[in-house]
C-alpha cells in the first residue's frame, strides 16, 4: 500500500464541508445546532454520538465506520445534485443501532446484521447498503504489502495470545524467506461495539473454530491486545507501533498506506484483498431468500478466488415513520446511492449492491417504511 494518505485526508476535508460528521477523525460538519434530535426529542446518552438538531436539509446516520469512507463520498457527491447534506457519525455499529432504536436519527448503519426478532421487536427495517472487506494489517519493518501470508488458525492464535512473537515457528513456516524479527507482536482490536468486530469474530469462529474460543459478536472479551475506537482508531494504534497487527475495513488499509496480509481461504487459496476478491465472496449472496430481514453473512465464503473476511454493511430505518418528509428524503439518497454510486464505491474499493437486489429492497422492505400506514417512498 504506497498510496499517499493525501486522497485520504481529501476526503475528510470534503466530508467537513458538507456536513458530515467523523467524531474519531475530529472532523465535525455543519448539520445544525447540538442541542436536540431527529425527532426533536432530547437525545438519549450514547457513546461517541453528538446529538444533532434536526434541520430540513440534512439527512441525520450514525454507525458503522466500515462504510463511513463511502458515506463521505456519496454524501459530497449528493450534496452537488440535491442540495441536500449528509450528517453521518462515525460511532460504530453498535451506536449506529442504539441510535436509530432510540429514533436519534434518520438511519443507522451496522455492518452486525440484525435477525427478524430483534427488527421485529424495536419496529426497523433493514438493507444492505454495501459490500466490503476487513483486512488484516501489520506494521514490521522490512516486510511489503502483501508479503506476509497467514492461515486462519495462526491469525486466531495470534488475537488468542498463544502465538506471541513474529519468529513464532507457526508464522515463519508460512513465510520461508521473510525476515521475521524476534519481537513481541502487538494486538491491536476495536474497543467499541463494533460491526467490523463482528464480521472479523464470526470470521475467525467459522474458519478456526478449534483455536479461535472467544465468540463471535460486536464486543468480545479480547483475550489480549490494546482497544483502539473505530476503524480509524485501530488504524492509528497499529500505525504508531512497530510490530502491531490489527483488522480494519480496506479502504482504511489502502487510504492510508498501510501493510496488509495474504490470507489462506477455504479453498485453500492463497488470495489478496481487492474489490474481485470482496466481489467473489459477495456473489454468493442470495439476498431473496434473505428477505424480510435481508440478514446475510459473508465471511468464509467457497471459491478460488474469494477474500474470506468480507461483509455487507446494512441501513436500519424506523418502519413508523414520525415525519414524512424527512423518511423520504432519506430514502432518496439511498436511491441515489444504488442507482448513481456504484462508480463511487468501485474507487473506494467497496462492491456495489447489484441492481436486481436494489429492486428487492425497493419492492420488499421501503413499502414497509411508512407514516400512518402510507408508505413514504416514492
Amino acid at each position: 500500500m504506497k498510496q499517499s494518505a493525501r486522497s485520504w485526508r481529501l476526503v475528510l476535508l470534503v466530508a467537513a464541508a458538507v456536513g458530515i460528521v467523523v467524531p474519531a477523525l475530529a472532523v465535525v460538519g455543519c448539520g445544525g445546532s447540538s442541542t436536540g434530535s431527529a425527532s426533536g426529542t432530547p437525545a438519549p446518552a450514547i457513546s461517541g454520538f453528538t446529538p444533532i438538531a434536526k434541520s430540513a436539509d440534512t439527512i441525520l446516520g450514525a454507525g458503522a465506520s466500515f462504510p463511513a469512507p463511502l458515506y463521505m463520498k456519496w454524501g459530497s457527491d449528493y450534496n452537488g445534485v440535491a442540495s441536500v447534506k449528509l450528517n453521518y457519525q462515525s460511532i460504530g455499529s453498535g451506536g449506529g443501532i442504539s441510535a436509530i432504536e432510540a429514533k436519534t436519527v434518520d438511519f443507522g448503519a451496522s455492518d452486525a446484521p440484525l435477525e427478524q426478532a430483534d427488527l421485529e421487536a424495536n419496529g426497523l427495517a433493514q438493507f444492505p447498503m454495501v459490500v466490503g472487506g476487513d483486512v488484516i494489517v501489520v506494521k514490521l519493518d522490512g516486510v511489503a504489502d502483501g508479503q506476509l501470508k497467514l492461515t486462519p488458525d495462526v491469525v486466531a492464535g495470534i488475537f488468542m495470545g498463544t502465538i506471541t512473537t513474529w519468529d513464532d515457528p507457526a508464522i515463519a513456516k508460512l513465510n520461508p524467506g521473510v525476515k521475521l524479527p524476534s519481537t513481541k507482536i502487538n494486538v491491536v482490536h476495536r474497543s467499541d461495539s463494533s460491526g467490523t468486530t463482528w464480521i472479523f469474530t464470526h470470521y475467525l469462529t467459522d474458519a478456526a473454530g478449534s483455536v479461535w474460543t472467544a465468540g463471535a459478536d460486536k464486543e468480545i472479551a479480547w483475550p489480549v491486545g490494546v482497544g483502539g475506537k473505530g476503524n480509524e482508531g485501530v488504524a492509528a494504534a497499529v500505525q504508531q507501533l512497530s510490530g502491531s497487527i490489527g483488522y480494519v475495513e480496506y479502504a482504511y488499509a489502502k487510504q492510508t498506506g498501510m501493510t496488509t496480509t495474504q490470507l489462506q481461504n477455504k479453498d485453500g487459496q492463497w488470495v489478496k484483498p481487492s474489490i474481485a476478491s470482496f466481489a467473489a465472496a459477495a456473489s454468493n449472496a442470495d439476498w431473496k431468500a434473505s428477505l424480510p430481514s435481508m440478514y446475510m453473512v459473508l465471511v468464509n465464503q467457497p471459491g478460488k478466488t474469494t477474500w474470506p473476511i468480507t461483509g455487507a454493511s446494512f441501513i436500519l430505518m424506523q418502519k413508523d415513520q414520525a415525519d414524512a418528509a424527512r423518511g423520504k428524503a432519506a430514502l432518496g439518497f439511498f436511491d441515489w446511492a444504488y442507482t448513481n454510486g456504484a462508480a463511487g464505491a468501485t474507487a473506494l474499493d467497496y462492491v456495489a449492491i447489484p441492481a436486481n437486489v436494489y429492486k428487492l429492497v425497493q419492492n420488499q422492505v421501503w413499502p414497509k417504511i411508512t407514516v400512518s400506514g402510507a408508505p413514504v417512498w416514492p
